[in-house]
């Protein structure tokens, strides 16, 4: 495929290069460089406690010092299940250090989804919060964990299993850690889960440069064009157990000297009283978020107007929220497009081009996306409007999917990230998403995938058919839906199957709605056809 337009860089800032610079030699490199510039500046404030630049690095060596006095070696896999907090950064720094790869593992996860990742994944370690430790214990004897390191927020302390360590506890000083060769290339630096659209989750591999690529392109993008204030703030609500908090945001801030008012998870409430409190210059979150803001009374007086900009990513941002949020609160919402396999972000609306309601911006730095049509077994480039396949290329791009080379394969070619999401390009290239992935769900911001809820609902013993769509929902964008046929002779009612759901897994993938069928609708090969039941529910939804 040859491809040579890029017409979105007429549009770019003269002081946005057309590639991204990038100086550092691994993350931690990157973090050293942060606190040479920025040393005694808060970096992270948590319900009053701060921390520096210089705090965060120390605290990330002592938990380096702490891994390497336990024989953590470069390339062993370190799982993180922690809500956000400074810990998250400690832990995944320090990892960094040894040349470790972080594991991302939802704190929200059902016994059965946690086994899946640290078995997939092979790690020895993992650092969770006091209240998930039982969770992460009792599926310990199905994975290859050797050690539990318990972060503690307050309140009282239980014991720990032998071998098993407060977060405090581990830290050590005084110890001499030799220096890690990184290729940023190469070695990989995290592991972020997500769905796949068949079989279990899928481990894809960030490298250093990976990383080190799409936060510099997405703060270019967001802040050489403005004039930063000296106290700069920003609200760190987004999990960064996900790539786009973790990146988008926790590293997008650490690059700019930001001070991060971290909140563990997100309510309406407390998010308008620190923006009132604290007046950050930013905040980034997902369109649910935005859902919620928009129905509280005195979102108008909370200082949003005081905001450089707020952006949207993670799901499709409806047009009618995106002008009310800023019709109500007088700050500008950008939108952007990503995913987990471009760590994440690959287009987005920068503060500096004409906003277009519905588009997810223009390609970021040293990123070529272009619309692609399938052609005698080929691909062709689409011409300008007509609607194909996103592809992506570009330094932030992932190596691959962790141990499965043929889906990498499929996903990867000559190059080019395959998105599967239906989009179209016009001339000043503004990029607008069409559709998606026919079969995943986006539910409050978090990809489901249908076949990891049916793979579920087949266990319950009663269930001889299983179908699971997305259905519309004003809040969520999107709520899970399963169709049930029941097996002869067996009876359950909708609501034990919702309960079952909820006892095997994580809250935004269990189904909140469920109607049993004597009959699912199948192809004449007898494949289950669940385009048929998304076309029957967007017809009620008509109709309604």
């Amino acid at each position: 495929m040859v491809y040579l337009q890029k017409p979105w860089l007429k549009i770019y800032d003269p002081r946005i290069d057309e590639h991204v610079s990038i100086k550092h030699r691994s993350l931690y490199d990157f973090l050293q460089g942060a606190v040479n510039l920025y040393n005694d500046k808060p970096a992270f404030t948590f319900y009053g406690r701060v921390w520096s630049f210089k705090d965060t690095l120390a605290v990330t060596d002592q938990f380096a010092a702490g891994l390497y006095k336990d024989g953590f070696q470069k390339g062993d896999r370190f799982a993180i299940m922690l809500p956000n907090s400074p810990h998250y950064i400690f832990s995944l720094f320090g990892i960094f250090r040894l040349g470790g790869i972080a594991v991302q593992v939802n704190p929200m996860y059902v016994e059965r989804e946690i086994e899946h990742v640290l078995t997939d994944s092979g790690s020895q370690y993992i650092v969770v919060l006091d209240a998930l430790y039982n969770k992460v214990k009792k599926v310990q004897p199905k994975t290859s964990l050797k050690k539990i390191i318990v972060v503690s927020l307050g309140g009282d302390r239980a014991a720990l299993a032998e071998g098993d360590q407060y977060f405090d506890e581990f830290l050590h000083e005084n110890i001499i850690i030799p220096e890690v060769h990184i290729d940023r290339e190469d070695d990989v630096a995290l592991l972020q889960y997500t769905g796949g659209t068949t079989g279990p989750s899928k481990g894809v591999m960030l490298t250093h440069l990976n990383l080190l690529a799409n936060f510099n392109q997405v703060c270019d993008f967001a802040y050489k064009t403005c004039e930063k204030p000296e106290d700069f703030k920003m609200i760190t609500v987004l999990p960064m157990f996900h790539v786009y908090g973790l990146s988008s945001t926790a590293l997008c801030g650490i690059r700019e000297g930001a001070n991060q008012i971290i909140l563990p998870r997100f309510d309406p409430k407390e998010v308008m009283e620190t923006v009132k409190r604290e007046k950050p210059f930013q905040m980034s979150g997902v369109p649910t978020m935005y859902f919620a803001l928009n129905s509280q009374p005195g979102l108008e007086d909370c200082g949003f107007d005081q905001l450089y900009y707020v952006s949207c990513g993670g799901a499709p941002l409806p047009v009618e929220s995106a002008k009310l949020f800023e019709k109500r609160t007088g700050v500008k919402l950008l939108d952007g497009y990503g995913l987990s396999e471009s760590a994440p972000t690959a287009i987005f609306s920068p503060p500096f081009v004409p906003r277009k309601y519905g588009s997810v911006g223009i390609p970021v730095q040293s990123t070529i996306a272009k619309i692609v049509l399938q052609k005698d077994g080929g691909y062709i480039d689409a011409p300008i409007g007509v609607e194909g396949e996103l592809v992506i290329k570009g330094p932030q791009v992932m190596k691959g999917y962790w141990n499965r080379p043929e889906d990498t394969k499929e996903t990867i070619k000559d190059g080019w990230l395959f998105t599967g999401d239906i989009a179209k390009m016009d001339e000043e290239g503004y990029f607008y998403i069409v559709d998606r992935k026919k079969d995943m769900i986006i539910a409050s911001g978090y990809n489901v995938y249908p076949s990891e809820i049916e793979d579920v609902l087949y266990q319950h013993e009663a269930v001889e058919e299983a179908l699971v769509i997305g259905v519309p929902d004003s809040y969520r964008g999107e709520t899970v839906k399963a169709f049930i046929k029941l097996k002869g002779g067996f009876s359950a009612t909708e609501e034990e199957i919702i309960l079952f759901g909820r006892e095997n897994l994580a809250p935004y993938k269990a189904p909140k709605e469920v109607e049993i069928r004597s009959e699912l609708p199948k192809s004449s090969v007898g494949k289950l056809l669940r385009r048929v039941l998304r076309d029957q529910e967007l017809l009620k939804v008509k109709a309604y």
